[in-house]
């Protein structure tokens, strides 16, 4: 037989071979056809790899805040009650505001008298007067009666009323601001306490002629009830940024401020290469001096009662932030 024969049965044979094939690939699919469905679509795998999407944008995301919070900052909140408390400070000004522009908000009600005065001159420091002590909290206390106008109605902030009038308050210290690399710039701090309706302690800070404040409302005595209490957040008076930490400008004022009890005669207080004796003043105590040099360990404060026996030692109160962050 010759090759095209040949050739020519191999051929048909494959022809028909293909096509019994593809006729039982046809009767297959009509017997079956409607079991023969599309692998499903892997649903699971889809949603984890979506939530660890979602994680890894949410963790971005704190990253960039975490850098922002590092940055000078010029508003910012930080809530709390309590013994804790909270921040708030008005907008830096722009840079086409003139330097030292007065926050324009909206002025405090007229009151009848202004806060009462010191215990002692000598908390009045760095050459500020009564007048400008007074002139800073009654700045303040209009930026948060403004603050509080601009929550919504239903806010439980907004019900409290604010922090109430100049008149309601008594300074007890006012030193100047030396500006970080947090806050930029330098200023003055004006602390005011009253005891009615609760005990409210604040801060008041004022830089390039706007207003910062940091407040503590309900009592600022530790749960184990010390004698002596330095204020939690008295490190606004006697730090400067962790950002300077070990490069700090120096000469520093420092202050710190807390509540004593009736049967505290003396307190004193030591810092870095400072020392001094604390102001009692309508059951809270008040202490400053000026630092030198570089300090890693927060101020150290010792209470004594009218026989010279020591009440309260900062190093042995557990609650007491013995380091600087």
């Amino acid at each position: 037989m010759n090759d095209s024969g040949r050739d020519g049965r191999d051929e048909r044979g494959t022809q028909d071979a293909r096509g019994g094939f593809e006729e039982r690939m046809r009767e297959l699919l009509a017997e079956d056809a409607y079991t023969i469905r599309p692998s499903p679509a892997p649903y699971p795998a889809i949603r984890r790899r979506g939530v660890l999407e979602r994680r890894r944008r949410a963790a971005a995301a704190g990253a960039v805040v975490a850098v922002l919070a590092a940055l000078p900052v010029g508003a910012y909140a930080l809530g709390g009650d309590g013994r804790g408390g909270s921040d708030t400070a008005a907008p830096r000004p722009s840079a086409t505001a003139p330097h030292g522009q007065a926050y324009t908000g909206s002025p405090a009600a007229p009151s009848p008298s202004g806060p009462e005065r010191p215990a002692t001159p000598g908390q009045l420091l760095d050459g500020i007067s009564f007048a400008q002590a007074t002139r800073g909290l009654e700045q303040c206390l209009a930026f948060d009666a403004d603050r509080i106008k601009s929550l919504p109605k239903n806010s439980p902030s907004r019900s409290t009323g604010g922090l109430g009038r100049a008149s309601e308050y008594r300074i007890i210290l006012a030193m100047r601001s030396t500006g970080d690399a947090n806050a930029p710039g330098d200023g003055i701090h004006v602390v005011a306490v009253k005891e009615r309706p609760q005990q409210t302690r604040l801060i008041c800070t004022i830089r390039d002629g706007q207003p910062g404040l940091n407040t503590s409302v309900g009592g600022t005595a530790g749960d184990a009830a010390h004698p002596v209490y330095p204020d939690i957040n008295s490190g606004k008076l006697y730090q400067q940024s962790f950002l300077d930490k070990g490069n700090w400008k120096l000469p520093f004022r420092w202050g710190i401020v807390g509540t004593v009890q009736p049967s505290v005669a003396r307190v004193t207080v030591s810092y870095g290469d400072s020392s001094a004796e604390a102001v009692l003043d309508h059951g809270w105590f008040v202490a400053s001096g000026t630092l030198h040099q570089q300090v890693t360990k927060a101020p150290h404060v010792k209470g004594y009662d009218a026989a010279g026996k020591l009440v309260y030692d900062s190093d042995r109160d557990k609650e007491y932030e013995k380091t600087l962050p």
